[in-house]
C-alpha cells in the first residue's frame, strides 16, 4: 500500500491517511469575521468527500488589532463560536478531521484594516508594506498571550479536534522568531531562547485552557533565506522546544517570504527543512509546498522528508485532484 494511503497517529490525533489541506486565506467571511455561507460552501466543497485526512481552516484572527486583512475568519468574539461550530460540522460530515489555525498579524497588517498603528516586537518596517509598527510593552504582550489563550479555547468549543498556532509568513509569532524583526533588548529578545518565549508562553497557555489531549500544532516559518535572519539551525532548536512544550505536529513553512523558497522549484520545495526537522524531533512534521502529483507526494514520504503533505494551490484550482490522487494510489 502506498505511504500516502497509511494511517498517522499523532497524541490523541487519528488521521486515516498523510494528506492534508493546509490553510489558505479565502476573504469569504462576514464583514465582522463570522462565518459566511461562502465559507461553508468553500470547505464543503475542498472535504467532499474526506480524501483530506485533515483540513486546516484558514488563519484567524486572535484580537481585532492582529487582524491581518478584510474578510478574514475570526476567533476573537464568543458570539462567532456557533458559526465555527457550523464550520467543523461540514469538514466532519464529510469524513475528515478539522483544525482552525489562529493568528496575530503583528506588523503585516495595516492602519486601514485594524484602524490603528500595528504593533510589532519592535518598531522596523514590515518588508512587505514598509509600515513602521509600534513596539509592544511586555503588558501588551501579556494581552496577547490571553488573546491566543481565549481563541484555542473558541475552538475547541466549537468541536473543532485541534488548533494551529500560526508563526510563518512574517506575522506576529514569527516576527519575534526572526532576528531580522525582533531587535529587543530585554527578555523577548537577543538569543534565540528568549526569541521563542512568547511561543513557549503561547503553548503554555493554549494547553492550559484545552487540556493536554487537544492536539495543538505549530506552523512555523523555518527559514528567512536572508543573511541575518532565522537559519534551519535555528528552527532545529525551536523544534525541540515545542516539542518538550508539548506541540503535537510541526507544520512547516516560509518566514519572511511566506509560502515560498527561492531557488528551488522542484515539487516539496520546504523539504530541506523538513528533513533536518525531522532529524531532531519523534512528533509528525507536515511538508507543504508545490506539491502538485501524487508520485511526488509519495516519494517525499519514502524519502522521509515529511510525515504529511499537504496540498494548497493544486486543491484551489481542481477539488477533484485529493480524490484523484488517492485513487491513482490505491
Amino acid at each position: 500500500m502506498a505511504h500516502l494511503l497509511d494511517t498517522l497517529h499523532a497524541g490523541s490525533l487519528t488521521l486515516h491517511n498523510r494528506l492534508i489541506m493546509p490553510p489558505m486565506a479565502t476573504a469569504k467571511s462576514e464583514a465582522d469575521g463570522g462565518v459566511s455561507k461562502a465559507v461553508l460552501d468553500y470547505y464543503q466543497e475542498k472535504s467532499n468527500g474526506g480524501y483530506f485526512s485533515l483540513i486546516i481552516v484558514e488563519h484567524s484572527f486572535i484580537s481585532p488589532e492582529g487582524k491581518a486583512s478584510k474578510h478574514q475568519l475570526c476567533v476573537a468574539n464568543d458570539h462567532l463560536v456557533e458559526g465555527l461550530r457550523s464550520l467543523a460540522e461540514v469538514i466532519h460530515s464529510n469524513g475528515s478531521k478539522a483544525v482552525m489555525q489562529i493568528n496575530h498579524a503583528g506588523s503585516a497588517t495595516t492602519q486601514e484594516v485594524i484602524g490603528t498603528i500595528p504593533v510589532a516586537p519592535s518598531p522596523v518596517p514590515h518588508p512587505w508594506n514598509g509600515n513602521t509598527p509600534k513596539e509592544l510593552t511586555k503588558q501588551e504582550i501579556t494581552g496577547i498571550v490571553q488573546a491566543f489563550q481565549d481563541a484555542a479555547r473558541r475552538v475547541k468549543e466549537a468541536g473543532f479536534d485541534g488548533v494551529e498556532i500560526h508563526s510563518a509568513h512574517g506575522y506576529l509569532l514569527n516576527q519575534f522568531f526572526s532576528p531580522l524583526s525582533n531587535k529587543r533588548t530585554d527578555e523577548y529578545g537577543g538569543t534565540i531562547h528568549n526569541r521563542l518565549r512568547l511561543h513557549l508562553q503561547v503553548i503554555a497557555a493554549v494547553k492550559a485552557v484545552v487540556g493536554n489531549d487537544f492536539p495543538l500544532l505549530l506552523r512555523l516559518g523555518s527559514c528567512d533565506y536572508k543573511e541575518g535572519g532565522i537559519t534551519i539551525e535555528d528552527s532545529q532548536i525551536a523544534a525541540k522546544e515545542f516539542e518538550k512544550a508539548g506541540i503535537t505536529i510541526l507544520d512547516i513553512s516560509g518566514s519572511f517570504l511566506g509560502y515560498k523558497s527561492p531557488g528551488i522549484s522542484e515539487q516539496g520545495y520546504f523539504s530541506p527543512l523538513t528533513e533536518a526537522i525531522k532529524k531532531v524531533v519523534s512528533i509528525p512534521v507536515i511538508l507543504t509546498g508545490g506539491i502538485t502529483e501524487p508520485q511526488a507526494a509519495e516519494k517525499l514520504l519514502l524519502d522521509e522528508k515529511a510525515d504529511l503533505i499537504g496540498v494548497g494551490r493544486a486543491v484551489l484550482q481542481d477539488s477533484q485532484w485529493a480524490k484523484q490522487a488517492i485513487e491513482t494510489l490505491r
